[in-house]
């Protein structure tokens, strides 16, 4: 794990942990926050600890075992994260299942681009969901892994090598100006009044606006530094980045998308390893470097945003 992660380390001891769940529980209304930062210190700092070990050691590790340390190095950071915000986390057993249910028998011609999962009313996914990211009401049901691949900045690369158009960059998270091309609005079958109209929820107050024949310029209040859909952000040189077309709209948080990967990867790992085996030794798919690529990316990137939410919430 990169060693820009110090402030999991840092929060690894009885002291610094306990300090911290204290300013964040002080600005919760009816909590003691004394008395609930001791009781939960220690499962605070050992969650950071373990999610932090999950990664450093799927980075020393072969590929094929890979997305099962990422995947619980994520539910670790997540819990963790959770535990800053909700004092009685978890209050019930449910909340400890995945949230997320993948197709059990795999077709003959199986493509993991082409696979889905399924998204459930409980368990961790839509509980975390709902309270680090305000997202209660999901966009879909299901969801096919190309979809969710197609909004990560960071694999464009790829799909422009295959002369496939997923995102289009349109400002920049030093900046509070947002550039779109008027060529979005055909993708989107909407006009300019309607486009703006769909994406002004997802944004900070809209200060100025330029609509001419070739681009439609916004001035925001504020600069976007989460990387929330359908404002994806870049995380090398810090570019927003939007779906170019309609069906990649997903106003969603960007680690609900690695979930949903590492969760569906997981499992090919755990109980697919008949399919697994033959693509990490044949790697005659499309899907190998589609994966190898996503898993390099995550075991940065999901670290780097789960931090930030932290230094978010609370104050040493």
């Amino acid at each position: 794990m990169n060693n820009n992660y110090d402030f999991y380390t840092y929060l690894t001891s009885q002291q610094t942990a306990q300090n911290y769940l204290f300013s964040c529980y002080k600005e919760i209304s009816e909590v003691d926050a004394a008395s609930k930062s001791y009781e939960n210190y220690s499962a605070f700092m050992y969650y950071l600890e373990h999610g932090k070990s999950f990664y450093e050691i799927g980075d020393t590790v072969d590929l094929f075992a890979k997305p099962v340390l990422y995947f619980y190095g994520m539910t670790h950071l997540l819990k963790g994260c959770l535990l800053s915000r909700r004092p009685n986390y978890p209050e019930s057993t449910t909340l400890l299942s995945h949230g997320v249910t993948s197709r059990k028998r795999k077709k003959k011609n199986y493509s993991f681009m082409e696979d889905d999962v399924k998204v459930q009313k409980k368990g961790l996914f839509p509980y975390f969901s709902s309270h680090l990211f305000n997202i209660s009401n999901m966009p879909f049901e299901k969801v096919k892994m190309e979809d969710l691949l197609s909004v990560i900045p960071e694999i464009q690369s790829f799909f422009n090598l295959q002369q496939s158009r997923r995102m289009i960059a349109v400002g920049s998270m030093d900046s509070r100006f947002l550039k779109f091309p008027t060529e979005l609005l055909d993708n989107y079958h909407l006009t300019n009044k309607a486009f703006i109209k769909r994406i002004e929820p997802n944004l900070p107050l809209i200060e100025d606006l330029d609509i001419d024949k070739e681009y439609i310029q916004l001035k925001i209040a504020r600069n976007i530094t989460s990387s929330n859909g359908p404002f994806f952000i870049h995380m090398k040189d810090r570019t927003i980045y939007f779906p170019y077309q309609r069906n990649h709209f997903l106003p969603i948080s960007e680690v609900m998308i690695h979930y949903l990967l590492l969760y569906n990867l997981s499992m090919l790992c755990r109980y697919e390893a008949e399919w697994w085996g033959d693509l990490l030794s044949s790697k005659s798919d499309l899907d190998y470097p589609f994966i190898r690529k996503f898993l390099n990316i995550t075991a940065e990137k999901i670290p780097q945003i789960l931090q930030h939410e932290l230094l978010s919430v609370g104050k040493l």
